[in-house]
């Protein structure tokens, strides 16, 4: 069998996992319902796409990056900052004075560095440094905290933050990208210089600090509160069913109006998901085969041939830490786009960090389709271990009593077999496949 067949088949068996969760009911395993498997479908087109962003940082560079909750968070802000409406009366009442205090935050670190870049060492400039640096602060609180303050009393039960500018949702998608890779630019100028284990460390302490901004900052995305009615790309349910049109074409498929708008809805945001993971996976692709790509590889493989080779070690491990970023920012964008509200509690490196790393590693760390076959066949196993454990438990527990402690006890802990069943995927694929279901060419 060739490889292009056996891929070719590992992803018609996903495809087929997919429609059975939709068409069958088997020992509750599959729950026979198209809402459920377009939902599973939907979040394995995002973690197909996180996938392949960590794929280009890990696979085409070895690049060792767990912040990707932080990147993946900030593509989720850039919902709220660009397609919620402005907060009435939040701009003239403290923006102005955010603005200027992040200004002022900037130039006091732009200053401190010229100080410590352009003058002699010493102790005149040890004292110039921590004056600026001691200035700078309390300016800035001087002007940031009453203008937080008033922002966040305006009507802080529904708002309390700036909100946005009121833009199409669609375009928020490359606006979180962007917003990713301008935090993975400053991230990289200053960590990319650390050895692997260390750019780990740093990335993992960043992205907390990123979440911790996002949970804390109300101003800015509502904190622990959340931002819920963002806009959507697709219609609502409830306009489906008053149109008489959708009704009757619903009702020739044999779907009530209730179904057929959830399954209409759900579809919507598959196609725009599969348009947009198609076209990264191409860019990726050519960026693969190209002469950039090339290069990457041979310094991933070996820095110190490439460098010997003129090659600029640094600076390209900055550029692809940037794309891959950017990626997850945009999967980020729209995850919070498909569930139409930001919740930074959410956010955990188990689900956005571990389960992508799984999904690069099962997939074929290197290998543009395996990183989207790893999104989409983890994702499903993800979802459906919890209540495929179940039904494991109660077939094994079935000489017992309904009210057995034991029984009782196995099938309330049934959703740890999450975590053991990912780590057996694992540790069966590292076994018999090191380099994944598809490997690097």
């Amino acid at each position: 069998m060739s490889d292009t067949v056996k891929h070719s088949l590992l992803f018609a068996f996903v495809g087929l996992l997919i429609l059975m969760e939709g068409a069958t009911n088997f020992a509750g395993i599959f729950s026979g319902s198209w809402n459920s498997a377009l939902v599973i479908l939907n979040m394995g087109l995002i973690s197909a796409i996180m996938a392949l962003g960590v794929n280009l940082q890990w696979g085409f560079a070895g690049l060792f990056n767990v912040g990707i909750m932080g990147f993946t968070a900030l593509g989720g802000l850039a919902v709220v900052l660009v397609s919620t409406d402005p907060t009435p009366g939040a701009f003239a009442a403290g923006g102005m004075g955010i603005l200027m205090a992040l200004v002022m935050g900037a130039l006091t670190v732009v200053g401190a560095v010229a100080i410590y870049k352009f003058m002699k060492p010493g102790i005149a400039r040890t004292l110039v440094l921590l004056a600026v640096l001691i200035a700078g602060f309390f300016i800035y609180r001087a002007i940031f905290d009453p203008s937080v303050e008033a922002v966040e009393a305006i009507n802080p039960a529904l708002e309390g933050n700036l909100g946005g500018l009121g833009l199409p949702v669609l375009l928020a998608w490359p606006a979180g990208g962007l917003l990713a890779a301008g935090a993975a630019w400053l991230i990289g100028k200053t960590a990319l210089g650390l050895r692997s284990d260390y750019l780990a460390i740093a990335t993992l302490g960043i992205a907390e600090i990123i979440i911790s901004v996002l949970k804390n900052e109300d101003w800015l995305s509502r904190g622990v509160k959340n931002v819920v009615g963002l806009p959507r790309p697709v219609p609502y349910e409830v306009d489906l069913q008053n149109d008489p049109s959708f009704v009757e074409r619903a009702a020739s498929f044999g779907l009530d109006p209730v179904e057929g708008s959830t399954i209409f809805v759900k579809l919507g945001y598959s196609i725009l998901f599969t348009l947009v993971l198609l076209a990264l996976l191409w860019m990726a692709q050519m960026a693969l085969r190209s002469p950039w790509g090339r290069m990457m590889r041979a310094i991933r493989d070996n820095e110190v041939a490439a460098e010997a080779m003129g090659k600029d070690v640094t600076r390209r491990h900055l550029q692809i830490f940037v794309l891959g970023s950017a990626i997850c920012g945009i999967a980020g964008a729209m995850m919070t786009t498909l569930d139409s509200q930001l919740t930074p509690g959410t956010y955990n490196p188990l689900r956005f960090t571990f389960l992508i790393w799984v999904m690069v590693i099962v997939g074929g760390s290197g290998n543009n389709f395996g990183a989207v076959l790893g999104g989409m066949l983890i994702w499903f196993f993800w979802i459906k271990v919890e209540p495929m454990g179940i039904e494991l438990i109660e077939l094994l527990t079935s000489f017992l009593a309904d009210d057995n402690w034991l029984k009782g006890h196995l099938i309330e802990n049934a959703s740890h077999m999450r975590l053991f069943t990912m780590g057996l995927i694992l540790l069966l694929v590292l076994r018999f496949s090191p380099r994944g279901l598809i490997p690097e060419k």
